[in-house]
């Protein structure tokens, strides 16, 4: 039996998105054990989670019934934090989720979604896997949003336009104007703000006078959570209502309930490790831009793009990798020539220049 035949022929071409190895994987390719494995490739907050999130978890008793499919306690709790109210915010497993659920209440075989590249390989993904068609208009070369080319590639089969801001991976911000110019336009806008406690800056207010502006939001970085797999959005009611018809019921779990509502008790602590993770940001960039042959980008999340002269990108990835130190190589056309590092702690920061300075002094 030939059982490619069942499948959908259109995803035989998909490209995988490219995800980050684990510790223990990692240790294998290198000479380094897993607990010395520094990983600045995947914005992760080396801090962790609020003391309070395992404290919540141990003491939770529901494991064996299942999580409300009405997140209401978790809604209530993020209205409180970002003032939206509750009946404008959605809770999914990451903000991946979403994005998935974005797609799949819109898109119709052949209709359009454009992304402005470089940034975010999920939009391209989940666009191929929801059966639609990509148009990427790509960034100008100080990466900022072409407004002219992207309002000349919509049409009207065009459906959503997602815009990462902060933009990942070059960490720059699209101003206001370029998003309220997008939201004359008939179709979903969807503004990922996952950096969006580094930047400080949100188009959020927006929602409430533009039904058709979605703003995306994790728990991932800036709470630590990436583990459990937390995101949310905030968008008219009717839409929400509608993902919420469409959406696995306990997508969420128990335990990632517990996390959110224990995280958003101590925001006191979750703000002093964004302010650290900023300020190590800024000492990374400094010490960054004195390396002959190394230009990095301002950057408004918990990362930085550096550009690597000489063609050596991929050399100097494979350095560090082999020292134990993990950061994003991403072998396209814009950015072969550059690197991703994520904030860490001052330790991190040290070995990385370390290697980095070791690196460049070679012949």
């Amino acid at each position: 039996m030939d059982i490619t035949r069942l499948l959908r022929p259109d995803l035989r071409e998909l490209q995988a998105y490219e995800a980050v190895q684990s510790p223990e994987s990692l240790a294998k390719i290198t000479s380094v054990p897993p607990e010395k494995i520094i990983r600045l490739n995947a914005n992760e907050n080396p801090y962790g989670p609020s003391p309070r999130v395992q404290e919540a978890l141990g003491r939770y008793r529901g494991y064996h019934i299942y999580p409300d499919a009405g997140q209401r306690a978790m809604r209530e709790a993020l209205a409180l934090y970002t003032g939206a109210p509750a009946d404008h915010i959605l809770v999914g497993a990451g903000a991946d989720e979403l994005i998935d659920l974005l797609l799949r209440a819109t898109l119709q075989p052949r209709d359009r979604v454009i992304d402005c590249p470089p940034t975010f390989g999920m939009y391209s993904f989940s666009t191929q896997v929801n059966g639609g068609t990509l148009v990427s208009v790509p960034r100008d070369r100080d990466y900022q949003v072409d407004l002219a080319g992207v309002k000349k590639a919509m049409g009207p089969r065009t459906k959503v336009i997602f815009l990462a801001n902060p933009n990942n991976p070059t960490g720059n911000l699209t101003p206001e104007e370029v998003v309220l110019s997008l939201l004359e336009e008939d179709i979903l806008v969807v503004i990922d703000e996952t950096y969006f406690e580094f930047s400080g800056q949100t188009v959020a207010p927006l929602v409430f006078r533009h039904p058709n502006l979605v703003v995306l939001r994790s728990l991932s970085k800036w709470a630590g959570l990436a583990g459990m797999r937390l995101g949310y959005g905030i968008m008219n009611p009717f839409l929400q209502e509608r993902l919420m018809e469409i959406k696995q019921p306990y997508s969420v779990t128990a335990a990632g309930e517990v996390a959110l509502l224990a995280s958003l008790r101590d925001m006191p602590y979750l703000r002093r490790n964004t302010e650290a993770l900023i300020q190590e940001r800024e000492r990374l960039f400094s010490r960054l831009a004195v390396i002959l042959g190394l230009r990095p980008w301002p950057s408004m999340g918990n990362f930085l793009l550096c550009d690597v002269s000489w063609g050596k990108a991929p050399q100097v990835f494979q350095e560090l990798a082999r020292r134990g130190i993990f950061v994003r190589y991403f072998d396209t056309p814009r950015l072969k020539d550059s690197l991703r590092f994520s904030a860490g702690k001052p330790e991190h920061t040290d070995a990385l220049m370390s290697a980095l300075e070791e690196i460049f002094q070679k012949p």
